[in-house]
């Protein structure tokens, strides 16, 4: 698999990361390499975000945001370009190194898009199954405490299929459908499977493995 990288400047930078060892499907050999690129955030964005996903009191600012822009496997079975996360320069790499195990794998994503696309509503995009990163916002249910992903190091995946349960909440409520983690279907997050190995062995946590509640669609770095 190669990772095409343009960091910063745009200057694009090859690197090799490793293929999943546990494939889902059988590729096929017409398919596209997985490919992603790292930008800064533009001044015409940067207006967008404000007031929607960043305002001021934030704990990062948006210079240290970038938006990595990917290929991915969707549902239907086929490559789609244009996939969108806006993630902490510190994690990009990771996460750029991540998604491609996981594309490698078969893995299936919704969607991927910004969460301006949703006017910064959390609720809205996992209604709408969106794979999504930062969002400057509080800890589900804790108001007052910023989320990981207001520090863009955390990163919902299919959130439907992998729902926010802690005992009757269920979210998106879409999500109840997918209670039963034993059923396991397309774009589902299970223990120890490709995606979980993925991002754990590049030092995030996942909320399926948490005690008090389960986050099934969650993954987190450590704040630094």
């Amino acid at each position: 698999m190669l990772v095409r990288l343009a960091l910063a400047s745009l200057v694009s930078l090859a690197v090799t990361a490793p293929a999943s060892a546990v494939p889902v499907q059988q590729m096929s050999s017409a398919d596209p390499e997985f490919s992603a690129s790292v930008h800064t955030i533009s001044e015409e964005y940067r207006d967008r975000m404000i007031g929607v996903s960043w305002e001021e009191g934030c704990p990062v600012p948006i210079d240290d945001l970038r938006i990595i822009e990917m290929n991915y496997r969707g549902f239907d079975g086929t490559v789609h370009d244009g996939g969108q996360l806006m993630v902490h320069k510190d994690v990009a790499a990771d996460v750029v190194e991540a998604f491609g195990e996981m594309y490698d794998a078969q893995f299936p994503i919704r969607r991927m898009e910004l969460i301006e696309e949703y006017d910064g509503s959390d609720d809205a995009s996992m209604a709408a199954d969106n794979t999504s990163s930062f969002n400057c916002r509080p800890i589900t249910g804790s108001p007052g405490r910023f989320s990981i992903h207001s520090y863009g190091k955390a990163i919902d995946i299919n959130t439907i299929e992998n729902p926010y349960v802690k005992g009757d909440l269920v979210l998106p409520p879409a999500g109840e459908e997918f209670l039963d983690r034993d059923d396991v279907r397309p774009g589902m997050i299970t223990k120890n499977d490709p995606v979980v190995k993925a991002f754990k062995k590049r030092g995030f946590d996942w909320g399926g493995d948490w005690h008090s509640l389960k986050d099934y669609q969650h993954f987190e770095a450590k704040k630094s």
